[in-house]
């Protein structure tokens, strides 16, 4: 096989998200640590169950997979694009870096920071898939993909955000201001880490506010897809892909529901919004 797409599993993509003899893919899982349990990130996690432990606890962490993880994927491809989490906030991408440099040929090895988490990864891996079925060389994906990763936002409403500051993914000030419970924050990813954008009143004015903020990004979005992501709030999700659809011309609005590493740090309730 020439090509493969690597991809973690903060990225919210299950196994089977690409079947295509011609291009490899498989989501290489992170961890979540409660009371001493480890939950692996894959197809199988019981996220409901998982966030009850954690809530009954307290005590709780994450972890990224080791550059063996990786590293023994390489052989089944001649080339491999890496996509990770933000390697502000994770270690992830610093693992799969290593596992590129302790391989033979790490010329053939791409890896992508995201510089965010959730639905831009998986923006960044429909378009690898797009740019390897026009036929262009390894060279010449890697310098499209690195601009199209560039062009991103995200955007998200958490309605706790006890675990981001209790892990140090979000100081504890911007945390204090999160937790009232008048204060709604719209975050968005800057440079990969984590910055309030507004301080809205009010969950319904936050969502309000969000899709005002995504509207004024352009005047045309016949070309975009859309992504929103959710811990346990399609509900929610949905009421936002309707109110987007409304005033913006999107070609594609996804609803998703967050895999385990997304569902830790954005708990019940948690919407991400990228494109």
């Amino acid at each position: 096989m020439k090509f493969q797409i690597l991809v973690d599993s903060a990225s919210d993509l299950l196994s089977n998200y690409i079947v295509d003899e011609n291009i490899g893919f498989k989501v290489i899982p992170l961890t979540i640590n409660v009371n001493d349990v480890e939950y692996v990130d894959n197809d199988q996690l019981d996220i409901t169950q998982m966030l009850k432990k954690m809530h009954e606890f307290k005590k709780s962490s994450s972890a990224c997979p080791a550059p063996e993880s990786f590293l023994q994927e390489f052989d089944n491809a001649d080339y491999t694009f890496i996509v990770t989490i933000t390697s502000k906030l994770s270690g992830c991408y610093n693992s799969a870096c290593v596992a590129k440099q302790s391989y033979s040929k790490p010329e053939n090895i791409c890896v992508i920071d995201s510089k965010a988490v959730s639905g831009t990864e998986i923006l960044i891996v429909d378009k690898l898939v797009e740019l390897i079925k026009q036929d262009l060389s390894f060279d010449e994906i890697v310098n499209q993909i690195n601009d199209f990763r560039d062009k991103k936002s995200l955007y998200f409403i958490l309605q706790k955000f006890d675990n981001l500051v209790n892990n140090g993914r979000m100081s504890k000030i911007a945390g204090l201001i999160a937790s009232t419970l008048v204060i709604r924050p719209i975050c968005i990813a800057h440079e990969g880490e984590i910055k309030i954008a507004k301080k809205i009143i009010g969950i319904k004015n936050a969502f309000t506010k969000l899709v005002q903020m995504i509207c004024e990004k352009a005047k045309d979005f016949s070309k975009e897809t859309l992504i929103i992501t959710h811990c346990f709030a399609e509900d929610e999700a949905k009421s936002i892909k309707s109110d987007l659809e409304k005033k913006c011309n999107f070609k594609e609005i996804r609803i998703l529901p967050m895999r385990g590493l997304c569902s830790y740090y954005a708990l019940e309730k948690g919407i991400i919004v990228c494109h």
